[in-house]
């Protein structure tokens, strides 16, 4: 800038420089894509908050698929130049509205076709849901940590869910369980390294470098493919395989919408489930070098064996009281006060982390009650999930989370069904043993529920008591 400095009329000790643009100084490049399906609630939101970006985007590609409502009409209000100044830098971009109607690839189409318009011109490609409201300053900060580091291939905001639009107490309840399951899962990434197992699809910065190498060694025509149900997840375990390194954010923040009702829960647990499933699973996929030892599944199979003693030990201790009650041999012992108490520390701790929490997110953790009640659904989503792996049911669970967040489908019952089932059995079984055989088994199944719990609450409170080192999720 070679203009003086201008003195101000009103403080001959202050001098202001001339506003500066963008262009003034050689930085980073960012295509901003939106691949949007029915959002028309959201679609507004989530481009005035790209708009109002500290720094903006240099572009913003809306991608308008499948869809039947006004999404597009709302967008395109948007289209064309737009220009913001934030501490007297002024940034400028352009939006384009792109409605490709039919996209039998769904949000995998869409994201493929945003990247056929920006990938030849712009250093990082950054992917906004159409849901999803990142905060004001997130794309300077994940821009600023992108390229602080040529060895980062992408990185994943820290996102939460939003609590504004729950409405009623279902979804109040679900939305502050999500909070809770989304700032779990950020805190175990962000005190692992910051190395992050996904990066989400919600609002993440990835090289454009990183996404042509993928194409070029998995001999790809595009980034993400469609044969993946959580795609993310796939294209990030390939960036990780070229030796760069995938991480989540330590300050950008975004916002997205929750599932409301219990279907549209359902729908997107399960496909999220079975995806990561469709990647853990050895022999599924002969593109991920190391399966099912992937460094970026290790995580992903942590949650599943914790899950699985979740329900375990749960279901035992339901089966075990109800049957120490029919024959009136059940002793209450205040030792097994302890787990619940330390879910609770745990419960609490989490939701103190979270940046902007409220008061439903820290009385979903004190009320261990509503906690409880979650873990329980996301037991019956990782069953379903597990359950439709092996039986190779072949099903569109795209398709399935759509219909299910338009309120069809009754999948979202069967766990329940099914345990209903079982315990008749299981109840008209035991009702036919003798008293010894009966108290022989309680004499086995109480002692080694005891241990597998107290190895559970030990690693608990680990978790509990670590130090969160600063990080807010």
């Amino acid at each position: 800038m070679t203009e003086l400095l201008e003195s101000s009329t009103e403080n001959p000790y202050l001098t202001i420089a001339p506003r500066s643009t963008a262009e003034d100084t050689a930085r980073a490049t960012i295509a901003c894509v939106i691949p949007a399906y029915n959002e028309e609630e959201s679609i507004v939101e989530v481009l005035r908050a790209l708009l109002r970006q500290s720094r903006l985007p240099d572009v913003i590609h809306v991608i308008i698929n499948n869809s039947d409502d006004d999404t597009f009409y709302l967008a395109r209000e948007f289209a064309g130049p737009h220009e913001h100044t934030h501490q007297d830098v002024t940034y400028r971009t352009e939006v384009f509205v792109h409605d490709i109607g039919s996209n039998k690839d769904k949000k995998v189409g869409a994201l493929n076709y945003g990247f056929a318009q920006v990938c030849d011109e712009y250093d990082y490609f950054l992917g906004v849901d159409g849901d999803t409201v990142v905060d004001k300053m997130a794309v300077e900060r994940l821009e600023a940590e992108i390229i602080s580091d040529p060895r980062i291939g992408g990185i994943s905001a820290i996102y939460t869910v939003s609590e504004s639009a729950a409405e009623g107490l279902t979804a109040k309840f679900l939305t502050a369980g999500q909070r809770a399951q989304f700032a779990a899962f950020n805190m175990d990434n962000l005190l692992h390294g910051r190395n992050m197992a996904v990066l989400g699809g919600q609002c993440s910065i990835l090289s454009m470098e990183a996404l042509k190498n993928v194409m070029i060694d998995n001999r790809q025509a595009t980034p993400w493919v469609k044969d993946s149900e959580v795609e993310d997840s796939l294209l990030s375990l390939q960036i990780k395989n070229l030796g760069y390194a995938t991480k989540i954010s330590a300050n950008a923040r975004a916002t997205v919408g929750g599932m409301p009702t219990m279907r549209s829960l359902d729908g997107q647990q399960v496909k999220w489930n079975y995806g990561a499933i469709d990647l853990m699973w050895p022999g599924q996929r002969s593109n991920t070098a190391g399966q099912p030892f992937h460094p970026n599944l290790r995580l992903r199979w942590s949650e599943n064996i914790s899950m699985l003693f979740n329900i375990l030990t749960r279901l035992s201790f339901i089966m075990l009281l109800a049957a120490s009650l029919s024959i009136r041999a059940y002793v209450f012992y205040p030792v097994w006060l302890i787990p619940p108490l330390v879910a609770i520390i745990l419960n609490l701790r989490i939701a103190t982390s979270i940046q902007g929490k409220s008061g439903k997110d820290i009385a979903f953790a004190l009320l261990a009650i509503p906690a409880e009640i979650y873990l329980w659904l996301r037991m019956g989503h990782f069953v379903r999930a597990w359950t439709k792996f092996f039986t190779s049911t072949q099903t569109d669970n795209w398709a399935a989370q759509a219909r299910a967040e338009r309120g069809a489908g009754s999948a979202h019952i069967m766990p329940a069904v099914v345990f209903a089932i079982i315990s008749v059995g299981l109840i008209a079984a035991w009702l036919q043993q003798p008293v010894d055989v009966q108290s022989a088994i309680l004499s086995v199944g109480w002692p080694v529920l005891y241990i597998t719990t107290m190895v559970q609450t030990a690693f608990m409170l680990r978790k509990a008591i670590r130090r969160h080192r600063g990080f807010h999720v």
